[in-house]
């Protein structure tokens, strides 16, 4: 099939990086400048937009030919700025930066190149990002002096005609990016299996992306407004009531307690200021600072201002969703508004909240709410809303990861009660503590019990797992009980451990193919460990080795190289069976969702986001399709036989948290 590499060189008034692309390219100033190509191994061409030249006929056409495969490294950019500035409907791409991503290799361009041995000149890149930085970026003023050392005229942007060496050395980093990218991909397709779901799922994500959601601007608008006026409120008392400036400063409020006290706080972090604020309750002006600093804290209040940032002219915003955003399972990550991040909404009078943010009257917030800022808070998803005339259904599978987690492991027990009354958490206490399920009622301590132990055990998890999923009120006695008797019940799961760190580890030592169980296959290739899952689709490990444990003498461990998203350093890790399966569960789960979301948009559903393992769908005001929806969700996958699906849902007017 031909193969159509493409980069370009673009300029807008908007940042891409504070917006987005979908608002970057909204912009009546927006333009392309450079266009670079090649066709398949062809030498690279490059059309100088900017400078009258003209696309050729032959790339006009290929762009919207189903039959040529169009790539870029994040291709979306590509593609969403070509559809924009051609008024084309280009079809058929794929991305490079995602093709590396299945093999666990993430970041920019130049890193990906460098982690596939495509080691780019580091001062090329650099002039890269100066020539980017002085052609595409807008400048309020230049440098220079006219004449007589008269200021010169103000400039929003260099061109051509400003810098003719420079600009012919764009050209040839344009160009060097399409070599680039080629050669990744050159470097990176014999190793990737993609099964054909995945590229009609890739398809559907683009889609998504581009319809994007929703925002309802006057209510944002009137919550950043509120938030303004409470920090600025908030700010000014804490000025008079305790001397010191900034609210934010951990010097200044640490300076404060040892003042009034004569103690030494050596941290301050949001676990522990309710703790001092208990510990400090004699003074109340740390407990006020300490307050003060609490509300203003919530960063969550920022994505009022991310959603007016990045909503386009029309109020919706768009490429909030990042397709293989984690490399390591291939779920999706967010982008500008982060929707796996918003906050929950707890209260129960939600829509008389949100129509009182929407006054934008601070003081009648705080006279109907003890915190506005919490208030604020749970109301942020409430500000994504459905197109006039329609409502949201929200589907969302239920317990999906202990379903998967007992199919892929064959742990009957766990798959009936699926099949049946889909109690876990009682049905899991039950079976740790030899109790009949039908003594164990909602509030019963044995229950909780059983909740905690299902979120923290079915890894592998420890006493600190336990702890992090809300159980540390128990002693450590009553923790280590918990998985000891969880562990116990759940003979399978355990063994599945084992048995996934045994496969992987005799694949890399024997470089082989070796079948964990008869869902999941280990595959050593080329220096890379893939394990493949039931859906055809592969989770990638890139230099594997089995290594001395060095806290256990005598036992192996299995590490690997990966990423740090900090650094973008490649370092090595550990992994164990409990994080494999960890990894494998999330996997399958997604391809769950994936498999799910592709019917429901063959059946003609507009899917507008979707978060973790839930869809977010657009229908009339008069729909009834919500147990339709959900009863699609429900139904059993051609590549997952017995894996008891169920999903639910519920209608609404704003997105919110059931």
């Amino acid at each position: 099939m031909t193969t159509l590499n493409v980069d370009i060189e673009t300029y807008s008034d908007i940042s891409l990086t504070g917006c987005g692309v979908y608002k970057y390219v909204d912009s009546p100033e927006f333009k392309i400048l450079l266009f670079a190509y090649a066709f398949n191994q062809d030498p690279v061409e490059v059309v100088d937009l900017a400078n009258g030249e003209q696309l050729p006929e032959k790339v006009a056409a290929a762009l919207t030919d189903h039959r040529i495969i169009k790539t870029a490294f994040n291709a979306q950019f590509e593609r969403v700025c070509i559809n924009k500035y051609f008024g084309f409907n280009s079809v058929n791409w794929d991305c490079t930066q995602i093709m590396a991503a299945r093999l666990g290799f993430t970041g920019n361009l130049a890193s990906v190149g460098i982690a596939v041995g495509i080691d780019q000149d580091k001062q090329k890149l650099f002039t890269g990002k100066n020539l980017i930085r002085l052609f595409c970026m807008p400048r309020a003023a230049t440098s220079e002096q006219g004449p007589l050392f008269k200021p010169a005229k103000k400039k929003k942007v260099y061109t051509r005609e400003d810098r003719p060496a420079e600009w012919e050395q764009f050209k040839e980093y344009c160009a060097q990016d399409v070599e680039a990218e080629r050669s990744i991909r050159n470097k990176l397709e014999k190793f990737i299996v993609v099964p054909e779901e995945e590229i009609k799922l890739y398809q559907l994500d683009q889609k998504i992306n581009d319809t994007g959601i929703l925002i309802d601007i006057d209510m944002v608008e009137a919550a950043v407004k509120i938030d303004q006026e409470q920090t600025g409120n908030l700010t000014e008392e804490f000025r008079t009531r305790t001397g010191l400036g900034n609210p934010n400063s951990l010097v200044d409020i640490k300076a404060l307690i040892k003042s009034r006290t004569g103690q030494v706080v050596p941290s301050i972090t949001k676990k522990n200021q309710t703790d001092l604020m208990e510990t400090f309750k004699d003074y109340p002006d740390i407990v006020f600072a300490l307050e003060v600093r609490q509300r203003l804290s919530k960063t969550s209040i920022a994505k009022y201002q991310k959603m007016l940032d990045v909503a386009c002219s029309d109020g919706r915003a768009r490429g909030i969703l990042q397709f293989y955003g984690a490399a390591r399972t291939g779920r999706w990550a967010g982008r500008s508004i982060q929707p796996q991040n918003l906050p929950q909404n707890h209260i129960s009078d939600l829509g008389t909240a949100r129509e009182i943010i929407k006054t934008g009257d601070l003081e009648l917030l705080e006279m109907m709410y003890e915190d506005p800022s919490d208030i604020l808070s749970q109301c942020i998803r409430t500000a994504i809303i459905p197109s006039p005339g329609n409502k949201f259904v929200v589907a969302d599978f239920s317990a999906i990861e202990a379903r998967v987690i007992a199919w892929l492991s064959g742990e009957q027990w766990r798959i009936d009660v699926f099949n049946s009354h889909g109690k876990i958490y009682e049905a899991s206490a039950a079976a740790m503590f030899k109790v009949p399920i039908e003594s164990i009622k909602k509030g019963d301590p044995l229950r909780q019990k059983g909740k905690v132990a299902e979120l923290a055990c079915g890894y592998g998890g420890g006493v600190g797992a336990l702890i992090r999923m809300g159980a540390g009120d128990l002693n450590e006695d009553e923790l280590k009980t918990i998985i000891t008797q969880w562990r116990l019940a759940n003979p399978k799961i355990t063994k599945f451990w084992r048995d996934t760190e045994a496969a992987v580890i005799e694949a890399i030592k024997e470089r082989a193919t070796v079948f964990i169980n008869k869902y999941l296959t280990a595959i050593y290739q080329s220096g890379i460990l893939f394990i493949e899952l039931p859906s055809g689709r592969r989770l990638a490990y890139v230099k594997p080795k089995v290594v001395e444990d060095e806290r256990y003498p005598g036992k192996e461990k299995i590490t690997f190289q990966a990423v740090d998203e900090k650094t973008w350093q490649w370092v090595e890790e550990d992994t164990y069976g409990g994080k494999l399966v960890e990894n494998i569960v999330q996997a399958v789960a997604r391809d769950c969702l994936a498999h799910s979301m592709l019917m429901l948009d063959q059946a003609g559903y507009q899917i507008v986001m979707h978060v973790h393992d839930e869809a977010v769908i657009e229908v009339p005001e008069n729909d009834v399709s919500l147990a339709y929806i959900c009863s699609l969700m429900g139904e059993p996958i051609h590549w997952a036989p017995g894996l008891p699906l169920r999903a639910d849902g519920y209608e609404c007017f704003y997105y919110q948290k059931d």
